[in-house]
């Protein structure tokens, strides 16, 4: 894939809408069909995504993608620490990607987004059996057949985070672009050491976050979930004078 400062033929008005359409579609999908992705596929989309923004072009990313037996085996390994008790405690995160205490209106949205989810699966409030069972969900990728991870050199600054969610989005409205959705997953953080581990990660790569990518079953109701946006006038100040 090359740059080009010509847009595709199309019209300005079809353009535009072909840019929003692959941002207002993108959604956090939890249930993916089994329909295999090409590795061609997975390809394009990194190849579109590397162009994101990054500050004096250090393309801070590493990305790791696992299909087949190679996924079977860290989604084994890491539902194997996240069934035992006693191995589970000893899992942290290691860097904070959510506030330690929460406040209004973040607690708010946080709540609302996760009860909208329990309700649409039927999970009542202090079923914790079935609450844990929905997470533990996301060490199976949601059944999607690619998983995506990605890591970072240590010697990284909080602006090369930055740089990477500029390039994890571009990953989530490309893969839009080919009929494919994704869902970003902070809850492979806390088994950033299994991972490292059946990845041979080096040392000095800390683990970022994890991604789904594949084909949403639309049959499974939780993808019917959607999420409260705040309307723009609730975080903007504009200044004229």
């Amino acid at each position: 894939m090359k740059r080009s400062d010509t847009p595709p033929a199309m019209d300005a008005d079809a353009l535009r809408k072909a840019i929003e359409w692959a941002i207002l579609s993108r959604r956090s999908v939890r249930a993916f069909l089994p329909t295999r992705v090409p590795r061609e596929t997975v390809e394009s989309i990194l190849d579109v995504a590397r162009f994101a923004a990054t500050g004096v072009n250090i393309q801070p990313w590493r990305v790791h993608v696992v299909t087949g037996r190679a996924k079977d085996r860290i989604c084994a390994a890491i539902q194997r620490v996240n069934d035992d008790s006693a191995l589970d405690e000893t899992c942290a995160d290691e860097w904070d990607y959510y506030p330690r205490e929460w406040i209004s209106p973040y607690l708010e949205r946080k709540r609302t987004v996760g009860w909208k989810l329990y309700g649409l699966l039927g999970i009542e409030k202090g079923d914790k059996e079935r609450m844990q069972a929905q997470h533990s969900r996301n060490y199976q990728f949601f059944d999607a057949p690619v998983g995506l991870f990605f890591t970072i050199d240590r010697v990284m600054q909080q602006g090369s985070l930055l740089d990477y969610g500029m390039f994890l989005q571009n990953i989530m409205i490309a893969a839009r672009a080919h009929g494919l959705s994704t869902c970003p997953q902070a809850a492979f953080m806390k088994y950033h050491k299994v991972i490292s581990e059946q990845l041979r990660l080096e040392k000095t790569e800390r683990f970022v976050v994890g991604m789904s990518l594949g084909f949403a079953d639309f049959s499974c109701v939780e993808n019917t979930l959607v999420t409260e946006r705040a309307e723009v006038g609730s975080f903007t100040t504009f200044y004229s004078d």
